[in-house]
């Protein structure tokens, strides 16, 4: 399969906002209740708090396409866009989200061999992300791809506060 990326600007920001809701949707419904859900998707996903997003200098958005259709995308922040205080030497990848029907094919290896390739041109010393102390999957993945946990952190899904493991991984 061909894979390639788009930089998002804010003419996507409807189709953003689309596959955010729906990768995020696919990904965690099934663990948390419905109100949760929408609380945590109306919040993160409106269209002014996308904006505002896609308008930060030191954060970007990447689609990428498999077969000329979006599959997934990439959020990746530096410098005070990061989540955390972790640094200027730090490189946060903040989304990782691929559709269903995209998964098992390699794409999330893809946006990940991405980010690092970013991280690097930015002369980023180390790459951080958080991931839900639930989702084995993903923190199998990226222990796999030599991710180690260095510390958590909460967040709120609508009004349940949940943990995140922090995963570092260093480049060479």
């Amino acid at each position: 399969m061909t894979y390639y990326l788009n930089k998002c600007t804010l003419e996507d920001l409807r189709k953003l906002q689309e596959i955010s809701y729906e990768t995020f949707n696919e990904t965690f419904k099934h663990q948390n209740s419905p109100e949760n859900m929408k609380a945590y998707l109306e919040k993160a996903f409106n269209l002014k708090q996308l904006e505002k997003e896609l308008s930060c200098p030191n954060s970007a958005f990447f689609f990428v396409y498999s077969e000329g259709e979006v599959a997934g995308y990439l959020k990746v922040n530096i410098n005070e866009a990061q989540t955390e205080a972790m640094g200027e030497e730090s490189f946060e990848i903040e989304r990782i989200y691929i559709k269903n029907n995209f998964q098992g094919h390699g794409l999330g290896k893809y946006l990940l061999n991405k980010a690092i390739e970013i991280a690097k041109e930015c002369g980023k010393k180390k790459i951080w992300l958080g991931v839900w102390e639930k989702n084995e999957h993903a923190i199998a993945f990226y222990k796999k791809l030599g991710f180690v946990q260095t510390g958590a952190h909460s967040f709120y899904m609508g009004d349940e506060e949940q943990m995140d493991l922090i995963m570092t991984r260093y480049l060479n």
